[in-house]
């Protein structure tokens, strides 16, 4: 009987960090400003969704180095790491608003 309630509040807690990550994740309002949008020259992976709304085409495995359009090196980090700075278009983020 003990495992089964382990069991069960290992998947309730899963359940709840899970909809902590959706809540999190559907704050951003997909401007793509933080990839480069606003400055003209994005991350090579932004793909624009429709007009104005852009997705990552590598999301699960974006972190790290990649280039921008013109071929610049730069290094994606989770936007928890960048909230505090500034950059060009960041009146547009969703997580800055919130």
């Amino acid at each position: 009987m003990e495992s089964s309630k382990i069991i069960s509040d290992d998947l309730s807690y899963q359940n709840w960090q899970q909809k902590q990550l959706d809540a999190w994740e559907n704050k951003c309002t997909r401007c793509g400003a933080c990839c480069g949008v606003a400055e003209g020259d994005p991350c090579e992976h932004l793909v624009e969704a429709s007009k104005g709304k852009y997705i990552c085409s590598i999301y699960e495995n974006r972190f790290g180095f990649h280039k921008t359009v013109s071929g610049k090196v730069f290094e994606c980090v989770s936007i928890r790491q960048i909230l505090h700075k500034w950059w060009p278009g960041d009146q547009c983020c969703g997580y800055k608003r919130h």
